[in-house]
């Protein structure tokens, strides 16, 4: 077979696209986050760097770049340098199959017919190569806090993997719920599943209102940032880091919300369909997407600044005596529907 350079520029053209899309949509977050709180506090937040404050992610990042680095005595100096990275990569690899938007008709001919859509690639298990990928970013955290010798981290990072490990189960089973509905591990068929019928929002409410819960959870958001409850572990799992490094650990996490706010678009909201509306463009359809995505994202600013933190007894019976068996219940119903319907 011949070498097809013109599918590998196609395909390292979306890489590089749809990666520096999400950096910056990370970046933006940042600011987002300052001007949502600003807003609900009566506030105006960033305002000096360019228009409306635009630039200062830019500023931060360049603040960052020439920030002094630290190495706490007693660290680990390999562990203590690869766990930011190791706590941003996998939330950056698992892009690669969320389903952006449909095909792109223009770059048919160029490609001699063949057929290619936003997204990186589509495999048939690639909800189950997100979630094993994306689990992996526990690991970041919960070195960064074992090997900066240090209590207050230790104990961050003791808190974080007891949480994800425990709300994990909860967003595995809600997930699996739309998996029967769509009767696929492909995220392009389950977004095809939804369309022009109802969201799995609307068929499947309660696995949608656990998704919401356990993302949360995942991703150490308000109220469940036990993790880095600055209140009482300073800055828990990265108290010791500076410079890049801390930077690098941020941007993990923002990039696990973009991505957590993609899946659920994609499992519960139709991806880039509209119910009622015929296939869209695909630049029309990535608007919808991204309109979609900045809902749930907005949703974790919204409840940041709303909801108090709760006590890490009340999140763990909350996740194991409330949510699992909910989700496990629910799982239940669906397959007994499923096979009497």
């Amino acid at each position: 077979m011949d070498f097809d350079w013109k599918f590998l520029v196609v395909a390292l053209a979306k890489v590089v696209v749809l990666f520096h899309m999400v950096i910056v949509g990370a970046a933006l977050m940042t600011l987002a986050e300052r001007k949502v709180s600003a807003w609900m506090q009566y506030r105006i937040g960033p305002n000096r760097v360019g228009y409306f404050g635009l630039l200062q992610p830019l500023a931060d990042g360049v603040k960052f770049i020439f920030k002094e680095e630290v190495l706490p005595a007693g660290a680990m100096p390999l562990l203590f340098r690869l766990a930011p990275a190791i706590a941003a990569i996998p939330a950056m690899v698992t892009l690669a199959v969320i389903p952006f938007s449909g095909e792109i008709t223009e770059l048919k001919d160029f490609l001699g017919g063949r057929s290619t859509y936003l997204s990186i690639t589509d495999l048939d298990i690639g909800l189950l190569y997100l979630l094993s990928i994306g689990g992996l970013a526990v690991y970041g955290v919960i070195l960064g806090g074992w090997v900066s010798n240090s209590k207050f981290s230790l104990m961050g990072g003791l808190r974080a993997s007891a949480q994800m490990i425990s709300y994990e189960l909860t967003l595995i089973l809600s997930i699996l719920a739309v998996v029967a509905l769509a009767g696929s591990l492909s995220l392009r068929e389950i977004v095809a599943a939804q369309d022009g019928q109802l969201w799995f929002a609307v068929r499947q409410p309660l696995a949608f209102f656990l998704f919401v819960v356990a993302i949360f959870a995942e991703t150490n958001r308000h109220p469940f940032d036990f993790a880095e409850c600055e209140s009482e572990l300073v800055g828990g799992f990265h108290t010791e880091y500076s410079s890049m490094k801390f930077a690098l650990f941020f941007l993990g996490e923002y990039t696990a919300m973009i991505v957590m706010s993609s899946l659920g678009t994609t499992l519960f909201l139709g991806g880039s369909s509209l119910p009622g509306v015929p296939e869209l463009h695909w630049a029309l359809g990535l608007v919808v997407f991204l309109l979609k995505t900045s809902g749930f994202l907005f949703l974790f600013l919204w409840v940041r600044w709303t909801l108090p933190r709760f006590r890490f007894d009340q999140l763990m019976r909350l996740g194991w005596k409330v949510m699992l068996p909910l989700a496990l219940l629910n799982l239940l119903a669906t397959g007994a529907v499923l096979t009497l319907w």
